[in-house]
Formats: structure tokens, sequence, C-alpha cells
């Protein structure tokens, strides 16, 4: 009988774990999920990273990245960020680590030296700044060991939040993130499949940084619209109706004619209303044009860690009458409970559905608040 020593064991593991991996990436080849295979992850490039043995200081050059981490738990260890990171004012003010981290990006460019200097032990960066062969070819230069992030819908976003669980050493508080999240879907489309006949859905335009901008048909925020029981105008028609800014002509909305408009940044559904150009609309003549709630990030924001929340909120108030059992201040204050160990006022939960002056401008200044709106932001000092 042949002995299997250790080292033949060990042989052995490594290439199972190895056929293991190349299998994930035949299966996937858009490379977008972030696999766990063994004591490492394969990214949304492809690449098998390892993980180091220890992860004290972590570098988060993607927005969602941060938001991950934060509510994993591991706010104290982020010593790098995206400056859009610093924006977000009730997660500055509940982690004020990440307003003293360095901001090595801005407006897309990563600084690789300051960066560096950070000395992460592992650094998340979007996959489109990963697939820039100069700086990917940097980062390798400087010993960085960075892990590439994308994700087009909510399973791809499940299976990346579990990837960055793992990478931290946090895989108990990222599968439970993940379990809400399925059990607000399940919600949410048993009772639209059972109540409302597909004829009768509503259709709605999503109005991202600029009321011409919209949602890509594969995409995450198009995803999470339809689960909400709605009909993503955009999902329905190629993509080659948007121009590489992702922006529909106007003549193309008009004959869209949505039921509901969600705009995903603050000013521009009152912008979209009081606008001539959108009047003939459905959703402007019947005063159906909503701003989408704002807590840590924009809830319809292609990279919200609220996804969750948003589908909620969106089911809730698109069919008033099928949801009236939603109360989302109470679904707000749980989230946050749960997720933050952080109990919100009734002031912050008024000001994050109101969808305005949560995030500061790149000025650094905060959003303008409208006349007789609540401000909550002095209740988290």
């Amino acid at each position: 009988m042949k002995i299997i020593t250790r080292k033949h064991k060990h042989i052995w593991q490594g290439l199972i774990s190895g056929i293991i991996a190349f299998s994930i990436s035949l299966a996937n080849p858009s490379g977008v999920l972030a696999v766990e295979a063994g004591n490492s992850v394969v990214d949304a490039l492809g690449r098998r990273v390892d993980i180091p043995d220890t992860v004290e200081r972590i570098g988060c050059m993607y927005a969602f990245t941060g938001h991950v981490v934060a509510m994993l738990g591991k706010a104290d260890k982020i010593v790098a960020v995206s400056n859009g990171l610093k924006r977000d004012i009730l997660l500055t003010s509940m982690f004020p680590a990440i307003q003293r981290a360095v901001v090595p990006k801005f407006q897309g460019a990563v600084n690789i030296e300051e960066l560096t200097g950070a000395a992460p032990d592992i650094v998340f960066i979007q996959a489109q700044t990963g697939r820039d062969s100069a700086m990917a070819d940097k980062m390798k230069a400087c010993g960085l060991t960075w892990i590439a992030v994308d994700f087009n819908n909510m399973a791809q976003q499940r299976e990346v939040i579990g990837m960055i669980g793992k990478v931290i050493g946090a895989t108990e508080k990222a599968d439970e993130y993940n379990r809400y999240y399925i059990r607000c879907i399940e919600q949410i489309q048993n009772k639209i499949e059972a109540e409302i006949p597909a004829r009768s859905r509503l259709r709605v335009y999503h109005s991202t940084v600029e009321p011409n901008r919209t949602s890509l048909k594969n995409s995450l925020s198009s995803d999470w619209i339809n689960a909400a029981g709605v009909i993503n105008v955009t999902s329905q028609e190629s993509t080659g109706l948007l121009n590489v800014n992702d922006q529909a002509g106007m003549e193309q909305i008009l004959l869209w004619n949505p039921d509901i408009i969600l705009a995903n940044e603050p000013g521009v559904a009152d912008i979209i209303r009081k606008n001539p150009q959108w009047s003939p609309i459905t959703a402007v003549k019947n005063d159906r044009v909503y701003q989408l709630p704002i807590g840590i990030s924009r809830w319809g924001h292609p990279g919200s860690l609220e996804t969750p929340l948003a589908i909620l909120w969106t089911a809730k108030t698109v069919y008033p009458e099928k949801f009236q059992h939603i109360d989302m201040r109470h679904q707000l204050r749980h989230f946050y409970k749960l997720f933050f160990n952080y109990d919100l006022s009734d002031n912050m939960i008024t000001q994050i559905l109101s969808g305005k002056g949560m995030r500061l401008k790149k000025s650094g200044k905060k959003e303008k608040k409208e006349k007789g709106q609540e401000d909550g932001y002095s209740d988290m000092h």
C-alpha cells in the first residue's frame, strides 16, 4: 500500500485547488464573481490572490468596498480610501477613522506611491482600474496585494461581499448580511408574483447622476428594480439606445413614457418635476417622481450596500396598497442596528428617507437642505 506523506497531501491539495479554480474560470468566463478557493480568492479579473495571514491595514479604492468593510466591523483598519467615501456623512460620522485615512485616489486616478505609503496589507480596487496594465504593473512592482472587484447583479454583489468577508476575517457577518439580502428579495417577490400579474406591473425610469443618465440593461440597478416588481424601461431595450455616458435622449424617454421615475442623485427629482421637457411624461403628470433615500450610500447607486432596503422601499413606494405592512422606519432602524450596531434617531431616519443632506459636495460642503427640512446630522455627534 502506498503511503501518502504530508508533503504529498499538500501537493494534491494544491492540484485540486488549482483544478477547482480553473473550472470556475471556465464556468464564469466574464470573471465578474469573486469566488472563494482555499486560502485565496479569485477576483473579478480571474486572478488568484493569496490572502495575507494577517490583514490589519486595508485600502478601499472602490467606495463600495469601504462600505462593506465598515459593515463587517473592520472600519478601524481602513487606511486608504477613494475620495467619494469621505463624502458619505453618516458613514464618516459612525466611523471617524475613515476621515483620517489617506486619499490616494481622486476622480479615478490612483497615486500608487501614496497608496504604498499607507502600507495596506490588502487593497480593494475596481476591476476597471486593474485592467489598466500600467497600473497593475506598478502595483505589483510596489509589492501591493490587490483584489479587483466588480458585479453586475444582486447575486454577484452577494458573492463579492462574501469574498470581502473571507479576506478580512468576517465571514459570519458577511453570511448574515447575505441571508438578510435574500429574505428581502423573497419577501417582495413572493407577494408580487401572487398579487400583481406581469401585465399590471408599472414601468419605471431610473435616473442616476443626471436626469438623462440611466442604469444599463445588465446592471445591479436594473436587477434590483425588477426584483421590486416594476419594469425598468431600459431593461426592455438594447443598450445601443444610450450614449457612451449611459445617457438617453429626451425623445427616447418620452417614448418610454414611464409610470414612475426614481432619481438617484439629490436634486435630480426636483429638476425633472420642474423642467417642461419632462411634463408630458405620465410619471410627472401623476406626481410620481421620487427621490431615492440615502443612508451610508445612495440606495440607487450601482455600488450601494443598501440594495436590500432599496427593494423594500421601491415596492412600498410604487405599490403602497400591496405593501402597507412594510414600515420603512422600522426596517431602517433594524438594518443599522443589526449590521452596524448603531441606533438611528427618528430625525436621522427622516433625513435618510428624504434622500437629502446626506452627502458632502465635492467642495466638502453639505448639500443645501430645503426650508423646514429636519437635520438628523446633529444627532450623530
